[in-house]
């Protein structure tokens, strides 16, 4: 079993408090309402969740006014030690991919879409060329508007985000973090998953893209898309 201590029992600092304990968190509306909220600043962001996808323990999960933090996540990554151009991601952009990108490019999306696919009725397929592999247009769509329903994020404006979020991840359950989180248990279970994903993608037919158009604006998102898109 994952030991850790109890949150009240863990001291944070300023940035850190803020993802622990917000005041507000953001639906996808909100963060793709206009003008947006989010910074084009790099930080840290967490994800919490009102409804927790099957399979993921929330044994010790820090909670919020109802729902669960299961993720916490960066922009940009650290720069590479091999000299290569650092990337120049924001908060901004990241959070708003996470929320209407696709699986191939949102290590979250792709994590929410196969834990969830047996119940919005999704798998992850490749598209276009049969380089890159989503849940297809219409299941984005689906998992656009799961996120919308249930999905909430918070997040924090700082210089060089991967020091606090190794910071969180080592303190915090985090069940849906892979990278630097390979002492919680559910983290074998989850690359597993995504493994069997992706390869069940790669022994299908390429699929085309398209299909109904794509929803940037998530308060247009209704709970129906999940059955009809």
């Amino acid at each position: 079993m994952l030991e850790m201590q109890s949150d009240r029992a863990m001291k944070y600092d300023s940035k850190a408090a803020t993802l622990i304990h917000p005041t507000h968190l953001f639906s996808a509306p909100e963060v793709l309402d206009k003008p947006p909220p989010v910074p084009k600043s790099p930080g840290v962001y967490a994800w919490y969740f009102d409804e927790v996808p099957p399979r993921v323990p929330t044994e010790g999960c820090h909670q919020v006014r109802g729902h669960t933090l299961l993720y916490v996540g960066i922009a940009p990554k650290a720069p590479p030690t091999s000299g290569k151009k650092a990337s120049s991601t924001n908060l901004h952009q990241r959070i708003r991919y996470h929320l209407s990108g696709n699986a191939y490019g949102s290590t979250l999306r792709l994590t929410l879409g196969c834990l969830l696919a047996d119940r919005l009725g999704i798998h992850l397929q490749r598209v276009g060329s049969g380089n890159t592999r989503t849940f297809t247009n219409p299941g984005e769509q689906r998992l656009d508007a799961w996120m919308a329903d249930h999905a909430r994020v918070v997040w924090i404006a700082t210089e060089e985000p991967w020091k606090l979020e190794e910071e969180l991840i080592g303190k915090l359950n985090l069940p849906l973090n892979l990278a630097g989180n390979k002492r919680h248990p559910f983290c074998a279970v989850l690359s597993a998953l995504r493994a069997s994903s992706v390869a069940a993608a790669l022994a299908l037919p390429i699929a085309p893209r398209g299909g109904p158009r794509r929803v940037l604006n998530a308060a247009a998102v209704s709970p129906s898309m999940t059955q009809d898109a």
